[in-house]
């Protein structure tokens, strides 16, 4: 049987299944007819199919089937009689105990299982997904439900009662609005924001109630007509559209009821500007703007064009620019709070970009849930970008903005460059500048002649910013220079009485100059390598201060300005100076213990740079001499290279002596030969500089670079994490890095200084390339290991707050990290109160820090 009628129970299953997950209330009357009848018909068909296959066994098949199970067939032997040796008393015993054996067996016998296997009949397995859609009803569905689909029949509503009805209007949800239950609204007119979805549920005997409405824009049949393909049925049982205009909503029938309906249209929303665009003195801009809505600003954006007919068209600008797309950037929005009506700040740095200090239209828009837009706020105006006030850095910029113009000044950038360096002693004040000058200007001409790719000239333009900006902000001791000129000119305006908003300009003129004295002394600092190996040796010569220490100090002299005690301020102000001068900048903790030798890697490796770099120094010293002999004669300490005596030419020695001495404590010996200032024509002598610790080398610049190079060719034989590929990249950087060094030191020993700086400047940056390499290869080696530095990281991870801040040496929360990062300051907001959001939840963290957290969501 089950073999015959495994079709008809799965149609069966499967109708079963479909009402009581209550289909018949989720699709229209007419579909619930056609449903049953289809499922009849299936059902019909699949009983005459198992009745046609079934065949009730008759009993002599039975017991057939039976003895088949038993051993021996002892049913079959039962029934046998025994043909032969009917007169032999020993047969007949014989054959009455076999009969006897039979019997026991007989007697054990029990009912056959069906065989119930319905797979070679069933090949796909349709029988499982019907008790599938069964077991998905028993858990998501109800009996209850199987009841519902007598209301579709002629007069079976009338015995629970009558008619009825419910149903609601839903708006959006950007708009907040409650949900409305339409049988509790007793007013005849109902105001209904646009987009809002009214549900409506007829329950009782199909065709009492009806529903005529004019709001969705549709056209409804009603039930005596009929309906056609387009347009629905208004006896439909369950109903739900969308409200698109104004009109009426009638439920026609036994309580029925009927309401005018105004549409709230959604109003676009708008975006003005509210104050000037200003620019920082680094070209970072500043636009104010305000945005509303009726129901509040989904986004927004500003969308900077170049305005090519109010541009100067002259020099690098004459020729068609290249096509370049308009610049999109969002508009900042409120993290928290309502967005109907909210004033923000859009704060962005286009200094880079080719358009910087060009005319350009600026055009604000913003966006509502609806996707609609506003009406556009325009701006004409130049792009703030940073000024040069350098005359060779703004020359840089100028042809670099030629550049990114149109790829067909290339050729002309280089000559104009060559131009305004034919003689780089009264431009240069080291040889880093005038290296990078030299690799930009070899790079340009090379290119120009192949033809200027775009990622060719972006790099270019790079290197050509990182420059300007190098000759702009200058070293460490131009930084200090502004630091007094803005102390100078703090104290002039303290004596000659200044007014309160000239004394704050001025005021922050010196906070800017103090963070850029810090900065450029940390950098200092990082590339002599001291990293608080000073602070570990001479704690108690050392006075280290934090970024708030100094923010108080300027403070309090702000305050007794604004008090008019400037006797007190001056005084506090030539304190701070002196604290300036004297003070170091650390990071981090000084080491203790030996240094691992990935550690010993990185400061060998930063000490061949720092010789390589007083190499070029002098290098670029003599090439002066060639063309201006004399000039740097007398040069003072601030006209020497990055590494003091050892960029000092060979002509810029004691007078008297005829001898040249290359002095940097803690490198390897340098020499340097001069000539006799006494009438020893042709006679040279040189002595080798003393060094701390260090061999003396062999005399003149090729020697030295000779021994440099060897020094790194060591250096690379003991390079650690070479097998992993950081590793392997480090390890070719080196390489390069040598090939470099060899050829500076044949072009040396050939007098050719220009060519010499050049491979000196391939040798430095392949070393800098090396050095990120290695560092790369020593984390990913630690990570792997788990060595110290994960420990002294998850130390470090453990104790910054959830601002990820350190706390300082004093027990104040600080950080010498830009928490920005570099990105938008309103995403890296909504990134860090998700970050709290994601913390205070965290059960696992102790309950001070938790409230902590709390009390930071509360404020924010």
């Amino acid at each position: 049987m089950t073999r015959a009628f495994w079709p008809f129970w799965s149609v069966a299953l499967v109708a079963l299944a479909l009402l009581m997950l209550g289909i018949q209330d989720l699709v229209s009357t007419a579909m619930v007819w056609v449903l049953i009848v289809g499922f009849a018909l299936a059902g019909v068909i699949c009983l005459g199919f198992g009745l046609r296959r079934f065949r009730w066994p008759s009993r002599e098949e039975a017991v057939l089937r039976l003895d088949d199970k038993l051993p021996g067939r002892p049913l079959q032997s039962l029934r046998d009689a025994q043909v032969i040796g009917g007169g032999d008393a020993a047969s007949v015993a014989v054959w009455q105990a076999h009969q006897a054996r039979m019997a026991r067996r007989a007697a054990q016998a029990r009912a056959v299982p069906p065989d119930l296997r319905v797979s070679q009949r069933d090949p796909f397995a349709l029988r499982y997904v019907a008790v599938l859609g069964l077991a998905v009803a028993l858990l998501f569905g109800s009996f209850w439900k199987v009841s519902s689909v007598a209301a579709i029949a002629p007069g079976a509503a009338a015995l629970a009662g009558g008619p009825t009805w419910e149903g609601w209007i839903e708006p959006p949800a950007y708009t907040g609005l409650p949900s409305l239950y339409l049988a509790d609204q007793q007013a005849q007119k109902l105001d209904v924001a646009e987009g809002s979805r009214i549900t409506l549920r007829l329950y009782g005997e199909t065709g009492a109630l009806t529903v005529t409405e004019t709001l969705s824009g549709r056209t409804i049949a009603s039930s005596q007509d009929g309906t056609d393909a387009t347009t629905p049925d208004a006896a439909d049982v369950s109903q739900s559209f969308q409200v698109v205009q104004g009109g009426t909503l009638t439920i026609e029938g036994p309580g029925g009821r009927s309401w005018d309906v105004t549409l709230i249209e959604d109003a676009a929303p708008s975006v003005q500007v509210t104050e000037e665009m200003t620019s920082a003195a680094r070209g970072e801009m500043s636009l104010p703007f305000a945005a509303s809505d009726d129901f509040g600003v989904r986004s927004g954006e500003a969308v900077i064009s170049l305005n090519l007919p109010a541009v100067d068209r002259r020099y690098g600008l004459a020729r068609d620019p290249e096509p370049r797309d308009s610049v999109v950037v969002p508009l900042p929005l409120p993290i928290a709070g309502s967005r109907a009506e909210f004033r923000e700040t859009l704060i962005e740095d286009f200094s880079q970009h080719a358009w910087a200090n060009l005319p350009v239209t600026i055009e604000l828009r913003v966006m509502d849930d609806l996707d609609q837009v506003s009406a556009p706020e325009m701006l004409t105006l130049p792009l703030p970008g940073r000024r040069f006030f350098d005359p060779f850095a703004a020359a840089i910029i100028d042809q670099r903005r030629a550049l990114l113009w149109s790829r067909e000044n290339a050729g002309d950038v280089a000559t104009i460059l060559r131009a305004v360096t034919h003689r780089p002693d009264e431009l240069f004040r080291s040889a880093v500048p005038y290296l990078r000058m030299r690799t930009i200007q070899r790079q340009l001409e090379t290119y120009a002649e192949a033809g200027l790719t775009e990622a060719q000239r972006d790099e270019l333009a790079a290197a050509m910013w990182d420059l300007a900006v190098l000759l702009e902000d200058g070293d460490l001791s131009d930084a200090l220079e502004r630091l007094r000129r803005a102390q100078e000119r703090l104290s002039e305006a303290m004596k000659n009485g200044a007014s309160d908003q000239e004394i704050a300009e001025l005021m922050q003129e010196l906070r800017d100059a103090t963070q850029d004295y810090l900065r450029q002394l940390a950098q200092e600092q990082r590339q002599n390598g001291e990293d608080g190996q000073d602070t570990a040796q001479n704690p108690d010569d050392m006075m280290q201060m934090t970024q708030d220490d100094l923010q108080a100090m300027m403070d309090r002299i702000q305050e007794l300005m604004e008090q008019g005690r400037m006797a007190e301020a001056e005084q506090a102000m030539r304190e701070l100076q002196e604290l300036l001068e004297n003070m170091q900048v650390t990071q981090g903790q000084p080491g203790q213990g030996q240094q691992s030798p990935g550690q010993q890697a990185m400061d060998d490796l930063a000490e061949t740079l720092r010789e390589q770099q007083g190499l070029s120094d002098q290098a670029f010293r003599d090439l002066q001499e060639q063309f201006n002999p004399g000039a740097n004669q007398g040069q003072s300490q601030g006209n020497e290279g990055r590494d003091g005596g050892m960029g000092q030419g060979q002509q810029h020695q004691q007078q008297g002596q005829g001898q040249g001495q290359g002095q940097n404590s803690g490198q390897n010996p340098g020499q340097s030969q001069g000539q006799q200032d006494g009438g020893q024509s042709g006679e040279q002598q040189g002595q080798s500089g003393q060094q701390s610790g260090q061999n003396p080398g062999q005399g003149g610049l090729a020697d030295r670079q000779e021994a440099l190079r060897r020094e790194l060719e060591r250096q690379r034989g003991s390079l650690p994490g070479q097998g992993s590929e950081a590793g392997q990249r480090a390890d070719q950087a080196l390489r390069d890095a040598e090939r470099a060094m060899d050829g500076a030191e044949q072009a040396l020993r050939g007098n050719d200084l220009a060519e010499a700086l050049d491979k000196q400047a391939e040798a430095m940056e392949a070393l800098r390339e090396g050095m990120r390499n290695l560092g790369e290869a020593m984390a990913e080696e630690q990570r792997q290991q788990g060595g110290q530095g994960d420990t002294a990281g998850a130390r470090e991870g453990e104790q910054r707050d959830p601002l990820g801040r350190n706390p300082g040496n004093s027990g104040t929360i600080n950080s010498n990290e830009d928490l920005l990062q570099g990105e938008d300051v309103y995403r890296r907001a909504r990134e860090l109160l998700d970050e709290i959001r994601r913390r205070s939840g965290d059960g696992d963290r102790p309950e001070i820090e938790r409230n902590y957290l709390e009390r930071l969501l509360d404020r924010f």
